[in-house]
């Protein structure tokens, strides 16, 4: 079982930037893969970006180069740093994490203004 709490959400300025944290009730190391979607009105969720246990990486390709996922193994967190941020960016966003099973976040969210 993984228990999974974003923060960071808020509303921010087009060009603005903002960091979601997830943090996840047990260690990340069990986890096979973490990431985070998300999901604008009227629209289906959608991918933004995941990392694997072992590190690999991937972004929707209209993420690419600003946005950032990362994790601290310590503190059982993930991280999305989102610069350069756009209208388009806005919906809710869920952390995620997969194990055997997949698990959710209860979404925070991010509203960025023209």
């Amino acid at each position: 079982q993984v228990q999974l709490v974003e923060s960071g959400g808020g509303l921010v300025q087009a060009g603005g930037s903002l960091r979601l944290s997830c943090a996840a009730s047990r260690s990340v190391f069990g986890i096979n893969a973490m990431g985070w979607y998300r999901q604008a009105p009227g629209k289906q969720r959608e991918l933004v970006a995941t990392i694997s246990r072992g590190g690999r990486l991937n972004y929707a390709d209209s993420v690419k180069g600003r946005f950032t996922i990362s994790v601290d193994n310590a503190k059982n967190t993930v991280y999305l740093q989102m610069n350069s941020l756009k209208p388009e960016d806005t919906g809710v966003y869920y952390c995620h994490a997969e194990t055997s099973r997949e698990y959710w976040g209860q979404g925070t969210q991010v509203t960025v203004s023209s």
